[in-house]
């Protein structure tokens, strides 16, 4: 009984303490909503799923608001939108796109990414598909030191801003909380262990397309 419960506690602190790491890395490049953060030329907002009808979801509308305000602000020049597009019909860098077009950003400031299926691929493809060297990330706070943690070990100067914009229902909100310490942990393995390589695909630097200007 002894080993067992010695065994469970490793195990227990062997999932833990990636997430303490991450969290702890992370903290000094984290932004709430409305604190001061550095312009930088793109922002990434991480897809976050899409309703039956392909509408985005409240968390994933919220992450394309709060990158459209970084945008309206004079924060960022572009705005990547990085999502799943593994099935035909589930488009998550386009309906982001119709989102931020009706929010007013001009199509020449959005860029889309449809690989991105998990944060660690969208943080990857920035780096190496897209050339992204300085970021802003724009997720919920409970995602956003993953998110950072991620694009920074990859070479990004990544800041990161709290999409969080409502309160959001509890049940799945502990969910993405507890989900989480496990997610970080893959990343964690990803970045330091396997060095996944996500779909690349043809190169498509952000930096040699021009958005229209602002007036």
């Amino acid at each position: 009984m002894l080993l067992a419960i010695v065994a469970l506690i490793a195990l227990a602190l062997l999932i833990l303490a990636p997430y303490v790491y991450v969290q702890w890395q992370a903290r000094a490049f984290l932004r709430a909503p409305g604190e001061a953060i550095q312009p930088a030329p793109v922002a990434i907002v991480f897809g976050a799923g899409l309703w039956r009808s392909g509408a985005p979801t409240p968390v994933l509308a919220d992450r394309v608001t709060t990158a459209v305000e970084l945008y309206e602000q004079g924060l960022v020049e572009r705005i990547l939108l990085s999502g799943d597009n593994s099935d035909p019909g589930y488009n998550e860098p386009e309906a982001m796109r119709q989102l931020a077009l009706r929010l007013g950003v001009p199509e020449e400031a959005l860029v889309l990414d449809f690989a991105g299926r998990r944060s660690y691929d969208t943080c990857y493809r920035a780096r190496y598909v897209f050339g992204v060297q300085r970021a802003i990330a724009v997720t919920q706070a409970y995602h956003l030191p993953r998110a950072v943690y991620s694009c920074r070990e990859l070479g990004i100067d990544t800041h990161g801003v709290a999409a969080d914009r409502r309160r959001y229902s509890r049940g799945p909100y502990l969910y993405w909380r507890l989900r989480e310490v496990a997610a970080t942990l893959g990343a964690v393995l990803d970045l330091h262990v396997f060095h996944s390589q996500p779909i690349l695909g043809p190169l498509a630097p952000i930096a040699s397309r021009d958005p229209r200007p602002r007036s």
